[in-house]
């Protein structure tokens, strides 16, 4: 597949993105958006610094850390590309501590393809099995997650099962349709089940399932150190738009 270049910038792709996966208590400091989810996941948890804050960044990094704070959630900010530098800097000299890279993708959407080895099955919601076979960073899901994960105008969720229940499902994945973009999410399969090719099915029945939908590009999010999963985003066509990172105030 050829690459193209995506129609977006980092700050609307960005915003294009927080609306498909976001935090139910929202607020403003300037162009930043801060975002409270009940801790369940960073993106859904941490002010997007994009534009202009409206004030200096000493007082900003102050801004965010009280916003948090009155929330009872540690504070934490996404800094994604270049246009981030200045506060990346501000909040560094603040103490915050830094994650690794996260690469977000874009793709012309991939045409079409079935699996019939592999049925994958969509729900507009996520059963306790979807649940369980997602687990967040391997931990057992608090319960804000089912409502981070449904607070979407166009979600679905996919899972494909190959042993008997209550066996936990083999894999499963979270997509998300805004404005002509299918943004991809939560691609999980089950230790046992790897390597026998049911991210790509999973990825394939989302392709299907946002081309009908009207979706004409697709995002996604990987950790930098994960090799495996940037190796199959990179033979559907995916190629690197630009990076974030999270950095989060010190614990007291």
């Amino acid at each position: 597949m050829g690459q193209s270049r995506s129609p977006l910038g980092v700050v609307d792709l960005e915003l294009l993105a927080a609306r498909g996966w976001r935090g139910w208590e929202t607020g403003r400091l300037g162009d930043w958006l801060l975002r409270a989810g009940g801790g369940f996941t960073g993106r859904a948890n941490s002010a997007l610094v994009v534009g202009d804050p409206g004030c200096a960044l000493p007082q900003a990094v102050d801004a965010v850390t009280r916003w948090y704070a009155a929330r009872d959630l540690r504070p934490a900010v996404q800094l994604p590309g270049v246009q981030a530098r200045a506060a990346t800097t501000a909040f560094a000299a603040a103490g915050w501590e830094r994650d690794e890279d996260t690469l977000v993708l874009t793709a012309p959407l991939p045409p079409a393809r079935d699996d019939a080895r592999v049925a994958v099955d969509l729900s507009p919601a996520p059963d306790d099995a979807w649940l369980a076979g997602y687990r967040h960073g391997g931990r057992d899901l608090p319960p804000a997650a089912r409502r981070v994960l449904t607070d979407a105008e166009d979600v679905v969720f996919a899972s494909v099962r190959l042993d008997p229940a209550p066996a936990p499902l083999a894999a499963v994945a979270r997509g998300v349709v805004t404005d002509g973009w299918l943004g991809v999410g939560a691609v999980t399969v089950d230790e046992p089940h790897r390597r026998q090719g049911l991210a790509s099915a999973v990825m394939a029945a989302l392709y299907r399932w946002g081309a009908e939908r009207g979706a004409r590009w697709s995002y996604l999010q990987v950790v930098e150190s994960n090799a495996a999963a940037r190796a199959l985003y990179r033979r559907d066509g995916f190629i690197e738009h630009h990076r974030y990172h999270y950095r989060r105030a010190p614990l007291p």
